[in-house]
């Protein structure tokens, strides 16, 4: 078994161990803390459960792997590859029973996502992607992800999680887009981008991202042949601005609204 195949192997054990911890309290009776002070971030005991769960496992199989989680303190990596966490992205979705929440999964080698995983827990579907390959685990089956060919905004189904992330010249920036769009939807979290990645979505646009929420996401995307970068047309992410898009020409245009 290749090296490549045995992480996405291996990626799946993750998600697995993770699904343990969150899938009992997803029903929304589960209490939650708050983290961020005066402005409300959600945290249970399943998130940290799930990222030590997932901790766990990568170092008795990989010890000289790095780790970053959301949860819990980084461990630097010995060998130049770094597995990325959020054992819950969409905490407030789970807490409220909603269905759309997912655990995230990345691999970084020197730095670059070259490995990703979107999992749903609640709708048991994984989405992982490597390389120039995405693909659908759902059911017993595996389906081979293609992003859509919308090359528009005017055409487009637009999304990110929420618009109160986005606050002053940002939100009057992705305004631009929401009223440009054939269709908005809000509250999706990472699970938006999958989607995307299914052909279901055609662009997302999100701010005020962590490494850890956009990390597993990048090969998802690219892998479905699908187009992510930052609302500088590049990867440096800075304030965690993302762009997610079916097609390099929709890319372009959601950027030229952002920077107008």
């Amino acid at each position: 078994m290749s090296r490549s195949s045995q992480f996405l192997t291996f990626a799946r054990e993750l998600a697995e161990a993770a699904r343990l911890e969150t899938l009992p309290g997803s029903s929304g009776d589960m209490a939650a803390r708050n983290k961020g002070g005066a402005a409300y971030d959600p945290v249970t005991d399943a998130d940290v459960a799930a990222e030590q769960a997932m901790r766990r496992l990568i170092e008795a199989r990989y010890p000289d792997h790095g780790v970053s989680g959301e949860e819990l303190p980084d461990r630097p990596s010995q060998n130049g590859l770094l597995w990325s966490l959020d054992p819950i992205d969409g905490t407030r979705s789970y807490i409220c029973g909603l269905p759309t929440w997912v655990t995230l999964i990345g691999l970084l080698d020197e730095g670059r996502p070259s490995l990703g995983a979107i999992d749903v827990p609640r709708l048991d579907e994984f989405y992982i992607g490597c390389g120039d390959t995405s693909f659908l685990h759902s059911g017993g089956r595996e389906t081979l992800l293609s992003v859509s060919g919308c090359r528009t905004v005017a055409e487009a189904r637009f999304a990110a999680t929420d618009p109160f992330m986005f606050h002053g010249e940002d939100a009057d920036k992705v305004e631009r887009i929401r009223g440009k769009a054939r269709v908005t939807r809000f509250g999706h979290d990472g699970y938006a981008y999958a989607r995307l990645a299914a052909g279901a979505l055609d662009l997302v646009v999100e701010s005020g991202l962590k490494t850890y929420d956009y990390n597993a996401l990048i090969p998802v995307i690219r892998g479905a042949g699908g187009v992510f970068g930052d609302w500088q047309g590049g990867e440096a992410y800075e304030g965690g601005r993302v762009i997610a898009a079916a097609t390099q020409q929709l890319f372009d245009e959601a950027l030229d609204l952002l920077k107008r």
